[in-house]
């Protein structure tokens, strides 16, 4: 019975102080106890935790920015291959639509035979105006032969060797073109200059020449077959005491750009120089 009595009695006073220190705690008397007791662990844990990811970060910060950057490395290397692709698809499309140009200007002028060829030089010196082309004698091209792009007259060739030929511009001021003016019904020459300009002279006075005058070639002289378009009158101009107009032209070609051409190679061109009397 005192066994009962004694742990009945612990009973009753430990729900006593359970529901005392329950009750401090609801009225807030334990609060100082709490703080004074809590305060220091929770500052250890924050510390700690602190210290915890600051190590962590030291430990794993130099492995991620070395991944990082062997991946940006890898990107700017995909980067610079994908735009290296991009280039040469571009170089090769520009080539595709000057061959496919080259190849419609054949086809609508099925009289003659072609031979397309690359341009792989120009002459540096602004007195001269001529291009290299990469075929020669072992292809077919000879001297005289002309030259034309998709638009118009290049020149012709005037130098050749076994795998390589020179082509003298139109624009060249040793250059001389017989030409038909389309519109005007007439004949006249275009010359070449220094600068690179071309225009018509031996234009006849009583013949009126509007801008927009188409100029094509005649034929006359031997030296290009006749219609093949060179470009278009800008202005003319009349002297007094002149015995010919001249008149200023627009190339249909642009030379600075030309990177391909045909060979007109089933021409042949006369040298009619030993029938012209000399001065």
């Amino acid at each position: 019975m005192k066994f009962f009595k004694s742990k009945y009695t612990q009973t009753i006073v430990i729900v006593m102080a359970v529901s005392g220190l329950i009750f401090l705690a609801l009225g807030g008397y334990l609060t100082p106890l709490y703080n004074l007791t809590l305060n220091p662990l929770i500052s250890f844990q924050s510390w700690l935790s602190v210290r915890y990811l600051s190590l962590r970060e030291y430990l794993t910060s130099p492995r991620e920015v070395t991944e990082l950057r062997e991946q940006n490395a890898l990107l700017e290397s995909q980067v610079t291959q994908l735009q290296t692709q991009l280039i040469e698809m571009e170089e090769q499309l520009a080539e595709a639509e000057v061959c496919f140009a080259l190849l419609d200007f054949g086809r609508t002028n099925p009289e003659y035979d072609y031979i397309a060829a690359t341009v792989i030089g120009r002459e540096i010196s602004p007195f001269l105006q001529y291009i290299l082309i990469d075929k020669g004698t072992d292809d077919g091209i000879q001297f005289g032969m002309p030259a034309v792009t998709q638009q118009g007259l290049v020149g012709r060739v005037d130098a050749v060797i076994a795998n390589a030929a020179r082509i003298k511009l139109i624009t060249d001021s040793t250059s001389v073109v017989n030409v038909h003016l389309q519109s005007a019904e007439t004949e006249a020459q275009l010359v070449g200059s220094l600068t690179g300009d071309v225009s018509l002279d031996m234009i006849p006075l009583d013949i009126k020449v509007d801008p927009g005058d188409v100029v094509l070639t005649s034929g006359l002289g031997g030296n290009y077959p006749p219609n093949i378009f060179i470009g278009q009158v800008l202005s003319v101009q009349q002297r007094d005491n002149a015995l010919f107009q001249t008149a200023s032209v627009q190339p249909i070609v642009d030379f600075s750009s030309i990177n391909a051409v045909l060979v007109v190679v089933n021409f042949e061109a006369v040298d009619t120089s030993p029938l012209i009397p000399e001065d």
